[in-house]
């Protein structure tokens, strides 16, 4: 007897002889060959079935009827160019209104993620609002883009270099990253769970990120460009940008390269496409579907570390009576909030 699968059914082939020369083994056979044939396909069926169950999709809107509290460095930065967050709002609004030539380029790009172009805008109008003044013109951000292109720095922590240290033996199960999301992912959970806040081997490690710790080479909470995305999460989508837009892939030993890619305003609406796509990905692993609401993808721009926080989720759906759906920050709070003011700027993209 065989038992084989087809089409998702499994099927038994007896010889033709077989009931003619064992009658009695065949009367067996009726009531064994079920059982046998459950075991022969029974954990593939029930494995599949595992991976089979349906995401929780995430339904649009916010949690929070108000929203949640902005931080206090996030006021600073705005008192300190004499502005408000209201202020902020309508000058990137308007930007978007004006350029016509970015909407309909972050269109395209959102096409090519296979993703809402809702969660780009989402994304810039949020880091415009609590996190950097819009400038006047996208013109700006090229001007910018070229004053970095030909500087001498290195990515490095009390004089080592990132590319070394992540050699460390603490680093090696990183080794098995199947993409350099997870990688960059791994290596960012290293640096918490053994040297942040520690001291190690003689050296004593401050109680700052990964990324502070290395990707800021010029000064304090740096990011960049017309998505403000910082070095550390460029190189976390550097495979998907490669895989799906054709950019070399950037590694710490060519910073310039990085900041090119992160300043220059059409390749950043790229990254800023790759960063949504990888976080919906990481939800969607976790059993999560969270494409639905730009609220949750402008907060997981905002806060990073999508595989962790996603981890998390899950985690916490354990014992739990009742469905865990994941919040949105004030950030994510202001996108849902504005979020037919902010699709009817996609009718403005030629």
């Amino acid at each position: 007897m065989a038992v084989e699968t087809e089409g998702g059914v499994c099927r038994r082939h007896f010889p033709h002889d077989f009931y003619k020369r064992r009658p009695m083994i065949a009367l067996q056979g009726l009531l064994l060959v079920p059982l046998l044939a459950a075991l022969s396909c029974g954990g593939a069926l029930l494995a599949e079935a595992a991976h089979a169950s349906p995401l929780i999709v995430v339904p649009p809107g916010n949690r929070s009827e108000t929203q949640p509290p902005i931080p206090d460095a996030s006021a600073t930065r705005t008192r300190a160019f004499k502005t408000t967050y209201a202020e902020k709002y309508e000058k990137i609004v308007a930007l978007l209104k004006r350029e016509k030539k970015l909407v309909a380029h972050i269109k395209q790009v959102a096409a090519g993620y296979d993703i809402d172009p809702i969660h780009i805008v989402g994304a810039l109008v949020g880091e415009h609002t609590y996190n950097v003044t819009a400038v006047g013109s996208v013109q700006t951000y090229y001007v910018k883009a070229l004053s970095y292109s030909g500087l001498d720095f290195a990515f490095r922590y009390k004089g080592v270099p990132v590319q070394t240290f992540v050699q460390r033996p603490e680093f090696a199960a990183c080794a098995e990253a199947k993409d350099s999301a997870s990688l960059w992912s791994c290596r960012d959970k290293v640096w918490v769970d053994h040297f942040r806040g520690k001291t190690v081997d003689g050296v004593t490690y401050d109680a700052m990120t990964f990324q502070q710790a290395f990707f800021q080479p010029f000064f304090a909470g740096q990011t960049f460009g017309l998505g403000q995305i910082s070095p550390l999460t460029a190189l976390e989508v550097t495979d998907l940008v490669n895989k799906v837009s054709g950019y070399d892939r950037l590694t710490p030993d060519h910073p310039q390269a990085i900041y090119r890619d992160v300043m220059d305003p059409d390749r950043s609406i790229v990254y800023i496409a790759a960063i949504v796509r990888d976080a919906i990905d990481a939800y969607k692993e976790q059993g999560f579907d969270i494409s639905g609401n730009p609220g949750i993808t402008a907060t997981l721009y905002n806060v990073g570390q999508p595989r962790q926080r996603a981890a998390d989720l899950h985690a916490a759906l354990a014992g739990v009576k009742g469905r865990k759906l994941p919040v949105e920050n004030y950030y994510g709070w202001l996108v849902n909030d504005k979020l037919d003011e902010l699709r009817s700027l996609l009718d403005s993209g030629s």
